[in-house]
């Protein structure tokens, strides 16, 4: 197989960065070039929400810089991806549009929960390492300039993921607006940073203490990196490597700091704030090990590439991680877990057997997956209005892997799985919250299955949990063999049929058999 030249451009909140790799087809990624400009694009967009016309130049001409160097390499594709910089300014579209005719490449924007499972992707490109670490209780720290995420692994399963407004130049800037020096930054930051960590250890850690943490940042890591060298092991830093970095920053000033890091000078405050934090992290969690693989954004968006290509197959499996997410927020509303898989199974098989049909692929199954999963969240607020609370839920709760997007058709499908749907209207783009057609297209097949799967589940009693499902010609037989009596998932069942026809032209029909 050929070789493949791909570049990652990440458009940060301080810096552009470019990463050129090489996919050989042995299932290796290789960084063969690392290019940086600094572009501090977050102070003006966390001020103001606006991008100045002097940094909007500034980032168009390194973007085309950018591109001749892709020309040099011959690159057979590349991705660009847009951060909370750009994803907070008030006229995003207009400044894509600006970057797309004037340099023209088109910047994607990531929601929080993709840039963040891209991050993790990063990591699990490291492979054994990876692998090996987070069969522990394990916290991935993403500390980025405009937030932390903090997932929390447990034997190889992720449990949970939160987002705390705790960035990097975040809190740089509100640092300037208290017009604190440099002397009061360990101390504000850390202030700032306990009372919300408490809050957090308090609702998700609770008694749970974390053995491990994984720092992925721009700042900590490069340090770490270096300070490693040709030891790998050595990248894995105890408290005191913390207290020690904590002395140099407080003792040096800028100049002798920057030089002792290895950094510009514009980024030792960012050095220092990064540093606090993921000591902070370390002591609430209890961590004894924090490992720092210096991995980046560009990173993981390398190994998405490469696995989209067929060049490249980990063997994490990531879906997973997104379904178990899904499971543990079913947990913290109270929902049955029991229930929640024959939902899952009764809709998956549905959904299986009817492929040639509704046109939708493994993605849109993931969606039906997570909606079963959480058909009834929002019980846990209103027993009466259930549908509207569980579509509130979700749209609160970040599932790390899904854009917000995707979030939004899964919320709709548990929506109008409780009451009546909402067809489209042009003229009132309100009807599902979704103006675009293909999207509002899922949510009405992924609806029409997942209420035919929950007529048949209806008693909570899980009687049909061995249906087997056959699609013959217009008909799609459910069959099941049970000793149970299925009156009252008969007459649901009945009322559910009328829309799944009206979406698939199919008529479902259920045959029960009694088991002797």
């Amino acid at each position: 197989m050929s070789l493949k030249t791909f570049a990652a451009i990440s458009v940060g909140s301080f810096e552009l960065s470019m990463k050129i790799f090489e996919f050989s087809g042995k299932n290796t990624i290789r960084e063969i070039d690392n290019l940086s400009q600094r572009i501090d694009l977050g102070s003006e967009t966390y001020a103001t929400g606006k991008l100045s016309k002097e940094k909007l130049d500034e980032l168009c001409r390194t973007l085309l810089d950018y591109k001749q160097v892709m020309k040099t390499y011959k690159v057979d594709a590349f991705r660009a991806y847009g951060t909370s910089a750009l994803r907070e300014t008030e006229n995003t579209f207009i400044v894509l549009d600006q970057i797309a005719q004037r340099t023209g490449i088109d910047v994607k924007i990531l929601s929080n929960s993709e840039q963040r499972f891209l991050d993790y992707k990063s990591v699990a490109s490291k492979g054994e390492s990876f692998r090996h670490i987070i069969e522990e209780k394990t916290a991935i720290v993403d500390i980025s300039n405009g937030s932390i995420q903090i997932s929390l692994f447990d034997n190889d399963a992720l449990m949970s993921t939160q987002n705390l407004r705790l960035g990097v130049l975040r809190l740089q800037e509100m640092l300037t607006h208290l017009n604190a020096g440099r002397s009061r930054t360990e101390e504000l930051v850390d202030e700032l940073a306990g009372a919300q960590l408490n809050t957090y250890k308090k609702l998700y850690l609770k008694d749970r203490e974390i053995q491990n943490i994984i720092i992925v940042d721009d700042y900590i890591s490069p340090w770490a990196i270096r300070r490693a060298g040709n030891h790998p092991d050595r990248s894995m830093i105890a408290l005191e490597d913390f207290d020690a970095l904590m002395e140099l920053l407080r003792s040096s000033g800028v100049m002798g700091a920057a030089k002792a890091l290895g950094v510009s000078e514009e980024k030792v405050p960012l050095v220092m704030i990064s540093a606090v934090l993921a000591r902070r992290i370390a002591k609430v969690m209890g961590a004894t090990r924090v490992w720092a693989p210096g991995v980046t954004l560009c990173d993981g968006m390398a190994y998405e590439y490469a696995e989209e290509i067929k060049m490249f197959r980990g063997e994490h499996d990531f879906e997973r991680d997104i379904i178990a997410c899904a499971a543990n927020i079913s947990k913290r509303y109270m929902g049955s877990r029991r229930r929640a898989e024959t939902l899952e199974y009764l809709a998956t098989t549905i959904f299986d057997s009817m492929k040639k049909i509704h046109g939708m692929g493994k993605r849109e199954r993931l969606f039906l997956q997570i909606a079963a999963l959480l058909h009834d969240c929002g019980k846990y607020v209103s027993l009466v209005d259930i549908g509207e609370r569980s579509y509130d839920i979700i749209m609160a709760t970040e599932i790390i892997g899904l854009s917000h997007a995707e979030r939004e058709i899964v919320a709709n499908v548990v929506r109008y799985n409780h009451s009546e749907f909402i067809y489209y209207d042009y003229s009132d783009s309100r009807g599902v919250g979704l103006t675009n057609r293909e999207n509002y297209l899922t949510i009405a097949k992924l609806t029409a299955i997942l209420r035919l799967a929950n007529s048949l589940d209806r008693s909570h009693k899980q009687k049909l949990k061995g249906m087997k499902a056959n699609l013959v010609d217009s008909e799609l037989l459910l069959m099941v063999d049970t000793q149970e009596d299925v009156t009252l998932e008969q007459g649901f069942f009945d009322m559910s049929v009328e829309f799944f026809q009206e979406v698939f032209s199919i008529s479902p029909i259920l045959k029960t058999k009694k088991k002797f």
